[in-house]
């Protein structure tokens, strides 16, 4: 998935001849703290609510300022995991998408990057999640397939994480089916150790919520 298949459809630029209380009024209505600066297609940079309270430009229009302005943007061609490092890594709430030739294509926010990452990881798929823990030396992704699929269930995705201080891993899956018991009986028969099993769904929310937030922690390693 690149940049420019993320871009949102609603998020407007702003000029650098608003006034800052206009754009901070435009960032309120779109639950951002971040917008775009374009003139005539060119993109200036990116300007936040903190930057217009800090140089007190509530009543002022911001041309004056606009080489204090972060730059940061993303090229229509990079990776969605390379989008989420960067917003990560700078807490930005919305990430410019710009041309080769720097001209200014559209935005990408926060809510249309988890909607993609949701459908990478199926989440939004039916189905049970297992999570294992296991030694680094000891982590096998043919074993655990085979384990999976020798039982008449898939994988929709799969996630793991390394424990800080540890030389273990987390392994999350989530399975097409919900009925993991032949499954589960599988992973005992090999001695994996199963940290946790989630088949209700507002467990497996607030496990996905824990785990996207864990995925972009990885992303700023």
């Amino acid at each position: 998935m690149l940049a420019v298949n993320l871009i949102s459809s609603v998020i407007p630029s702003v000029r650098s001849t608003e006034k800052g209380q206009k754009i901070l009024n435009t960032m309120d209505v779109f639950r951002v703290s971040h917008l775009p600066v374009v003139d005539e297609n060119r993109y200036l940079g990116l300007i936040s609510d903190k930057f217009i309270y800090d140089l007190n430009l509530l009543k002022k229009s911001i041309d004056k300022e606009t080489d204090k302005l972060i730059t940061t943007h993303v090229h229509e061609d990079q990776h969605i995991f390379e989008v989420a490092s960067m917003m990560y890594k700078l807490k930005l709430s919305v990430m410019p998408v710009l041309k080769s030739g720097h001209d200014y294509l559209g935005s990408i926010t926060l809510y249309d990057l988890a909607r993609r990452f949701a459908r990478y990881f199926s989440l939004q798929e039916v189905g049970g999640v297992i999570v294992l823990e296991v030694n680094v030396n000891d982590y096998s992704m043919t074993q655990i397939s085979q384990i999976v699929e020798n039982n008449d269930t898939r994988i929709l995705s799969f996630f793991m994480n390394r424990i800080p201080g540890t030389n273990r891993l987390e392994i999350i899956i989530k399975l097409d089916k919900e009925d993991l018991s032949p499954v589960i009986q599988a992973f005992n028969r090999y001695d994996y150790n199963i940290k946790g099993i989630y088949l209700d769904h507002s467990m497996l929310n607030d496990l996905y919520m824990d785990r996207y937030q864990q995925f972009m922690k990885y992303m700023n390693i």
